[in-house]
């Protein structure tokens, strides 16, 4: 089956503060991790959506249960264009992210679990009539990843586990001419490029745990980076001259980086319980963007479509946080995480640090039947940077983003 491919949807049309961690990445996957601003992830093991960050915790259930969670994003992402003195708010959509996971113990020793999620997602949509039109414009980014996993015990203390993933990525971007309509024809808002696509793509995951004994444990995970290739892709150019014939196919290779996690959890009371992760994300093989088609020949480099170089460099997620077992029904918990800019900021990635402030419930309706909510406010670290439009003109842009976070989700345990 031929691929379409989005070309640059992946990377270039990305506004960062809508997928709210470093890059592109998306960390919502329940809400009991939101709860606790994924503090723990790998360790806690609260419920079935721990198989999204440690397989090897699977082998903690003594039952069968399964976990569904819906997360509403509603970010506030504003830039402004100080040089034409143009302000573009909120051009980040509210979204939904959801989640499926299901874990089932086969003996004492083995365990499998399957989970549906999404690991990377973003919406933008800039006024059409923009002056950095070329620059800007609107992006859909949809990624589903189904992750099949099995772990073993291998003794009272230590577990293994490992899956493989198959994502599935659909995207659509389109840009404006902005300020080359003067030089190319009709309006600002008239449409530039447009590219869309789907394709598939596998990787795979390990984990570990360590249990000091019921009240302490250490979790540790590894994600691979999967390699998207677009290949006979959908690409318009429209009147910028890009490519002959203005519909053609140009092809696109994409790496999505590597993740390591740490994560530790310690009930240092009866009713209380301490939680803490760090998560390593491998942004330095992200380096450029480069679609190429023999049909291209209007660009600077014959056989080039597109290319954009990238300064990304490895970065880190950290994370702490506490569960108060309030009754035997009521659980409450809270959490705190910073998560280090990782690449240059650009109008289409303005990255920066961003600083999560969470909290979250669960109520345990039955024995078999519980319900967690998780709520965060999260705070993009305001900033500046310049880009250079297609004119050779060097813009510059200021930023700021803001984001809620809510969160619902329900667990039942077969018996």
């Amino acid at each position: 089956m031929k691929k379409r491919a989005l070309l640059t949807p992946i990377i270039l049309g990305v506004i960062t503060p809508t997928s709210l961690a470093a890059g592109f990445q998306a960390n919502e996957h329940s809400a009991s991790g939101l709860g606790r601003a994924f503090s723990g992830e790998g360790a806690v093991a609260d419920n079935a959506s721990v198989l999204a960050r440690n397989p090897a915790a699977m082998t903690l259930f003594d039952n069968a249960q399964f976990s569904g969670a819906i997360t509403l994003v509603d970010p506030n992402v504003n830039i402004t264009d100080d040089t034409n003195n143009q302000q573009m708010k909120d051009v980040a959509p509210m979204q939904l992210v959801p989640g499926a996971y299901y874990i089932s113990p086969i003996n004492e020793q083995w365990a499998w679990g399957i989970g549906l999620f999404s690991t990377y997602g973003v919406a933008t949509d800039y006024p059409d009539k923009a002056y950095a039109g070329d620059l800007a414009g609107d992006t859909a980014l949809i990624s589903v990843n189904l992750n099949p996993n099995v772990a073993y015990r291998i003794n009272e203390h230590f577990s293994v586990g490992g899956g493989v993933n198959l994502v599935y990525a659909e995207a659509e971007l389109n840009r404006h001419k902005g300020a080359l309509a003067p030089f190319l024809g009709g309006s600002a808002s008239d449409m530039l490029i447009s590219m869309k696509g789907d394709t598939y793509a596998f990787g795979w995951n390990l984990g570990a745990l360590y249990e000091v004994n019921d009240n302490h444990r250490f979790g540790f995970s590894y994600r691979s980076a999967i390699d998207l290739a677009f290949e006979d892709g959908d690409f318009s150019s429209y009147d910028s001259g890009i490519s002959t014939p203005p519909n053609t196919k140009a092809d696109l290779d994409v790496t999505l980086p590597a993740i390591w996690e740490f994560s530790g959890y310690h009930k240092v009371a009866e009713k209380w319980a301490i939680h803490y992760g760090l998560q390593r994300t491998e942004w330095s093989s992200f380096k450029e963007l480069k679609a190429t088609s023999p049909t291209c020949t209007g660009g600077s480099v014959p056989g080039e479509c597109f290319y954009k170089k990238e300064n990304y460099k490895d970065s880190n997620r950290y994370s702490a946080g506490f569960s108060h077992y309030l009754t035997h029904d009521w659980t409450l918990r809270a959490g705190f995480a910073l998560d280090k800019q990782a690449g240059e900021a650009t109008l289409s990635i303005p990255d920066s640090d961003r600083y999560w402030y969470s909290a979250g419930i669960t109520y345990q309706m039955s024995s078999a039947l519980s319900v967690d909510a998780g709520l965060t406010f999260l705070q993009g670290k305001s900033g500046s940077f310049t880009e250079v439009d297609k004119l050779g003109q060097e813009l510059q842009f200021s930023g700021d983003s803001t984001a809620y976070i809510g969160a619902l989700q329900v667990n039942y345990q077969f018996n």
